[in-house]
């Protein structure tokens, strides 16, 4: 995490129009899971994506994010994807049931053996099986297989999954830090239908 503190008195504040604003919680784990490896559901399997083609994965990207107002990997140039997919330090699996790409997981191994779970999701539909606690049980494991690691991080906001702080904490994750985003609506510059993104964050023209 790099990113300035604010030093803001209590209070509400308004933003910008055509931005958005979201509470930010960080959590980390400082040692490897103390469990058994959760099995992989019936059908379904990861698998790494060492060559990824750029534009199925932002389909990808885009099928998890939308209602979640995903947005990161859409600001960026398709040459700018390439250099990340191509960087030693970052991993990308995706999650296949019947040929099908149904789930994302990307770890970027980071300075002093910091290891962030940058993306984790599934597409609408195959969320509340029992596959995000497999999927996150698989990205721990990777994540601490490498000797160097000393801590594995990861990052949610107001915007997301309401189940997503508690999910992460009953995978051993403490929350550590808080923090607030603020960014331009990515549905009123076209990254993302004017239909998409949670209820709790309409859209404001």
């Amino acid at each position: 995490m790099s990113a300035p503190y604010l030093n803001l008195d209590n209070g509400d504040y308004l933003i910008p129009q055509g931005k958005i604003a979201m509470v930010v919680t960080y959590l980390e784990q400082l040692a490897p899971p103390d469990r058994d490896s959760v099995l992989a559901p019936e059908g379904v399997a990861l698998e790494a994506w060492p060559k990824v083609d750029i534009e199925s994965y932002l389909d990808l990207f885009k099928a998890i994010g939308a209602p979640w107002l995903w947005f990161g990997r859409l600001l960026k140039s398709r040459a700018d994807l390439q250099a990340l997919f191509a960087d030693t330090n970052h991993f990308t699996w995706t999650v296949i049931r019947d040929d099908r790409r149904i789930g994302l997981l990307e770890l970027d191994y980071q300075p002093d053996g910091n290891v962030e779970v940058s993306y984790f999701g599934f597409v609408p539909g195959e969320t509340g099986q029992g596959l995000g606690r497999w999927l996150m049980d698989q990205a721990q494991r990777l994540a601490w297989a490498d000797a160097s690691t000393r801590r594995v991080w990861v990052h949610t906001c107001s915007a997301d999954d309401p189940r997503a702080v508690p999910f992460y904490q009953s995978m051993g994750f403490v929350p550590y830090a808080r923090g607030i985003e603020i960014a331009d609506d990515p549905r009123l510059s076209g990254l993302h239908d004017l239909d998409s993104g949670p209820a709790t964050l309409p859209l404001i023209r």
